[in-house]
């Protein structure tokens, strides 16, 4: 079942950008409950610069689930800032190198709004993730980018 994710079980580091900035960041994905959720973890760490001045730490805990009856994975993320994404898992390449979720719900946002993760796996030891946003109405658009690389 998990064969398509699988790659993300690990502890990864990596930087990005985007919106806030550039910086660091910081993953881990585990298997959990009897290998029936994924358990993720990031940290994100922005200094302060020019377009974030005071800085930000963001930090998510997420819990991928496979939905037996639509036949897909599904996403929860609970974010620092108190939003809650569930997102579906929309495209698996037939490769495997790329995977995208959309976000189904968001919860503490205006109504309207979606976000949508993207996964382009290099190797399993590396891959870029690239977070949409769109606000009502509009296309998405790129809120941050980040390059991970397995740590363990």
């Amino acid at each position: 079942m998990w064969e398509p994710l699988y790659f993300l079980l690990g502890k990864w580091e990596g930087i990005g950008s985007g919106q806030p900035g550039s910086g660091q960041y910081i993953r881990s994905y585990e298997l959990i409950l009897n290998d029936r959720f994924i358990y993720g973890r990031n940290k994100s760490t922005y200094p302060p610069q020019d377009n974030n001045p005071e800085g930000e730490v963001h930090e998510d805990w997420g819990f991928i689930s496979y939905d037996k009856g639509r036949k897909t994975f599904v996403y929860r993320q609970f974010h620092v800032e108190g939003f809650v994404n569930q997102y579906v898992m929309e495209y698996l390449a037939p490769d495997g190198k790329e995977i995208v979720f959309v976000s189904e719900s968001i919860e503490n946002i205006p109504a309207g709004w979606r976000a949508k993760e993207s996964y382009q796996v290099i190797s399993s030891d590396e891959f870029i993730e690239t977070f949409e946003l769109a606000e009502p109405g509009k296309d998405f658009q790129v809120y941050t980018q980040c390059h991970l690389r397995k740590v363990t």
